[in-house]
């Protein structure tokens, strides 16, 4: 027994018999890694695929989407392998996705990186306003989307209606015109989000948000009320803290009707007026 151990020790330090075993043991890895990446290539995984062509800036719904198996060797990182990345998200501004299309990461974007993505975000019958700011009137860029904000509207060069005649150089009336405004998107002076990159010092340029027809108008009224030197200034407030935010409410009769006042009024004005 002892003398066959001795042969054993003595057959595997041998430098031939070492070097053969290296050389066998290095191809039988090799064969079992080759076969590995073989069937991996050709092993089938299932992706999505367009049902139907899709246009851009479209939102992908799970009936736009099937799913097939491709080989896994055409899985290259750029094809989108799972359909929870692609159900709900959006084609690219520049990208029209073909019927029988697979999806591709440079195709499929989120609604925050279309370009217009703000359109999709406000109630029907809402009309946009950008509202022009800057680091002091956004209280040091601490006005965010879905913030909600109070519309404080400044005038100077008011006439006092009991002095008509008295001039009125340094009069300002300042009051709250309009509450529970939401902010949509916060934008710098090229157009770009300005909480997109929170590494970088960005400062804000203008806001977005809705209102009803009737309140737009009324603050672009008030926004050309250059004689009076007018000023529409946003103010922070809690009420998206609230469980139920309260919707978009005009603040001041007085206001309203001074801008009216000042300003011409259409048809339409007159007409809604008159029903009021």
């Amino acid at each position: 027994m002892n003398n066959l151990i001795v042969g054993f020790k003595k057959f595997l330090t041998n430098k031939n018999t070492v070097t053969v075993i290296g050389v066998l043991a290095a191809i039988v890895i090799l064969y079992i890694g080759y076969n590995m990446r073989i069937n991996q290539a050709i092993t089938p995984i299932k992706v999505p695929y367009a049902l139907e062509e899709i246009n851009p800036g479209v939102q992908i719904t799970e009936d736009m989407v099937g799913t097939k198996e491709i080989p896994q060797s055409m899985s290259d990182g750029t094809i989108l392998t799972d359909t929870a990345d692609v159900i709900d998200m959006y084609s690219s501004a520049d990208s029209v996705i073909p019927e029988g299309s697979l999806f591709y990461t440079r195709s499929v974007v989120s609604r925050e990186q279309l370009p217009g993505s703000i359109i999709l975000d406000y109630p029907r019958g809402y009309v946009l306003y950008n509202l022009d700011v800057d680091m002091a009137s956004t209280y040091s860029n601490s006005i965010y989307p879905g913030n909600y904000i109070d519309i404080y509207l400044k005038v100077q060069n008011v006439v006092d209606p009991n002095n008509p005649a008295a001039s009125g150089d340094d009069r300002i009336m300042v009051g709250k015109l309009l509450e529970n405004v939401k902010v949509i998107a916060v934008y710098d002076s090229d157009g770009n989000n300005v909480f997109a990159n929170l590494d970088e010092k960005t400062v804000p340029s203008q806001i977005i948000f809705a209102v009803p027809e009737e309140y737009h108008i009324l603050l672009r009224k008030a926004s050309f009320l250059r004689a009076y030197e007018s000023e529409i200034i946003p103010v922070p407030t809690a009420e998206s803290l609230e469980d139920e935010p309260g919707d978009v409410n005009l603040s001041s009769e007085d206001l309203k009707n001074f801008i009216n006042n000042v300003t011409a009024m259409t048809e339409e004005d007159i007409a809604a007026t008159q029903q009021q």
